[in-house]
This record gives C-alpha cells, sequence and structure tokens, in this order.
C-alpha cells in the first residue's frame, strides 16, 4: 500500500505540470499580439498627446499617441536631456517607434527628431526670452518715467513754496513734469500693444485639385512675401489651408492641413524662416470660401492656403512693412 503511494505521486506532478503547460503557451501567445510598429514622416498637427504624422514612405495619416512613458529625445545628438510633447510641433519631421493599438494608431515608446530643429527650437526659446526682456526693460522705462515725474512735480511744488527760486523755476519744474508724464503714457500703451497683433502683409498659395505640392508659381509668391518684409521686427506668419467644396468634408479637411502644412515646411526649409516665427498652421477644409464652388474657375480660387505677415502694433509703428500681392 505504501509503494502504491508514492508511484501515485509522481503520476500526479506530470498530470499537473501537462495541464500548466497550455495555460502557459496561450499567456505566451497573448503577449504576442502586441505587434511593434514604427512611422517617420512629418508633424501635420497635434490635439494633446495625439500627434498627427504623414508618413513619409506612402503619404499616408498616423496618429501617434505620446504617453507620460514616452522617452522625446534629439537624434544623433549627445544630449540625452528628455523633451515633453510640446516639442512636436507642426513641420517637424519625427521618427517614433511603439505598439499598435486596437485603434491603429500608434502608441509611442520613444520619438526622435533631427538636431537642426531642436537648434530651431532653442532659438525659439530665446527669441521668447528676448521678448520677456523688451517688456521689462519697457515696463522699467515706463516706471523710471513715473519716478521723474514725480520728482519733477516735487521740484515743482518745492519751487512754488519758496519764494526766492521764482515763478520762472515753478514753470519749468511744471513743464518737466508734464513732458515725463507724456513720455510714460507712450511706453505704457507700447506694452499694452505687445500683445496685439494686425495682418500686415498677405499673399495666396494655390494648389492642383486633390494636391497638397506648392507648385513653383506659390514658392515664387512664398520668396517674395518673406523678401519684401525680411527687414520687419518681430513679425509672426499665420498659415490656413483650405479646399473646394468637391469630396467628402472629411476628406477635405484632412487635404486642407497637408496644404498648410506643406506651406510650413517649404518657408522653413527653402525660405529661411525660423520656426518660432510661424503660428501652427491650421486646416480648414472647404470653409471660408473665396469664390463660389459652381464652376471649375471659382474652384480654383478656394484651393489655397492664406499666408498672414502678423506685426504687434508696438513694433509696427517703427518698422517699414512692404505688402506683397498674391
Amino acid at each position: 500500500m505504501k509503494f502504491m503511494r508514492l508511484t501515485f505521486l509522481p503520476a500526479v506532478c506530470v498530470y499537473v505540470l501537462a495541464a500548466m503547460t497550455p495555460i502557459a503557451a496561450a499567456a505566451t501567445h497573448t503577449g504576442a499580439k502586441e505587434h511593434k510598429a514604427k512611422v517617420s514622416g512629418t508633424v501635420l498637427s497635434r490635439d494633446g498627446n495625439a500627434v498627427k504624422v504623414q508618413d513619409k514612405k506612402d503619404g499616408s495619416i498616423k496618429i501617434v499617441n505620446i504617453t507620460d512613458k514616452t522617452k522625446i529625445n534629439r537624434d544623433k545628438f549627445l544630449s540625452h536631456t528628455p523633451m515633453n510633447v510640446t516639442a512636436l510641433v507642426p513641420g517637424l519631421t519625427i521618427h517614433a517607434e511603439g505598439v499598435t493599438n486596437a485603434e491603429g494608431e500608434l502608441d509611442a515608446k520613444k520619438v526622435k527628431f533631427r538636431p537642426d530643429a531642436f537648434a530651431i527650437a532653442v532659438a525659439q526659446e530665446q527669441q521668447i526670452v528676448g521678448n520677456q526682456a523688451a517688456a521689462g526693460h519697457a515696463q522699467t522705462t515706463a516706471d523710471q518715467g513715473v519716478a521723474n515725474a514725480a520728482a519733477a512735480q516735487s521740484s515743482a511744488d518745492q519751487a512754488q513754496s519758496t519764494a526766492s527760486q521764482g515763478a520762472a523755476t515753478a514753470q519749468a519744474a511744471g513743464m518737466a513734469a508734464a513732458a515725463n508724464a507724456v513720455a510714460v503714457q507712450a511706453v505704457n500703451q507700447r506694452v499694452a500693444d505687445l500683445g496685439s497683433y494686425t495682418a500686415v502683409a498677405t499673399t495666396g498659395v494655390y494648389f492642383a485639385n486633390n494636391s497638397h505640392k506648392v507648385n513653383d508659381t506659390g514658392k515664387s509668391a512664398l520668396d517674395q512675401l518673406i523678401s519684401a518684409n525680411s527687414n520687419v521686427n518681430g513679425f509672426l506668419i499665420e498659415i490656413a489651408g483650405y479646399t473646394s467644396s468637391t469630396g467628402a468634408a472629411q476628406y477635405n479637411q484632412k487635404l486642407s492641413e497637408q496644404r498648410a502644412a506643406a506651406v510650413a515646411q517649404y518657408l522653413r526649409e527653402s525660405a529661411g524662416v525660423a520656426m518660432w516665427r510661424i503660428v501652427v498652421p491650421a486646416g480648414y477644409g472647404e470653409t471660408h470660401p473665396a469664390a463660389s464652388n459652381d464652376n471649375s474657375k471659382d474652384r480654383a480660387l478656394n484651393r489655397r492656403v492664406e499666408v498672414r505677415i502678423l506685426v504687434s502694433k508696438g513694433q509696427q509703428q517703427d518698422s517699414q512693412v512692404a505688402i506683397a500681392q498674391p
């Protein structure tokens, strides 16, 4: 009887191990469902942590999701300082690696972009710091003007109270106070205008049907716009893409975004415009038509990207602005 118990125990162990083998295999198979994927292309737009990228291989649009675990770094660069999702601006060429989720989107584990693009981002940060310093300097000038006005008024009061100084001295002090008050008001107005921009030049880039390629005529119009306003201080560029009403609305929305991104890419790579000058390009589909869509001539006018030069009112008064015609 003892011999039978000893014989039965190894048999049970073998049975248990055999039963667990399919379970382990199933778990391994489940883990294998996670498909690795890569995408390289140009950033078209970003909505929160979802980045829309145009694949450079086939031109298709891919969604790259950025999570807390995604590592964003500059490609082929000595520094490994991690970046955040705000570094992925439209027009930037990126390479993302991760896994495809149930919606067919790429959940990125790591994202890299070229170091030359990072240099542009550094320039952007420097410009922001410069703008803040300029505003701070203007405010300091205003404060100094107020102090000068107060000092002048004090001198005027003292002159008035001291009969020996005479009426002439009191009048001079009053005039100085008034002049300083005018200067203070002008400086304060200039600081207030830093956040108020106005369009000073505009041009249009027109596209063939179902195309987002910038042709030679469009390139010439963009070159003329930048050349004519190269001496304008502190300008920004607004880019808005549109389509005709031909085709589905969803398709037209994507096409308008592609056209806006193509113009931004040309300005950055061929026209020498720093990325920080370009306001995030936007596509508006078939909305806001420039002409009716009843005939081919009018539809051609709607297949466009509008490009505007923006200058703050505070800087505009000191700048000579040239208007570039489309």
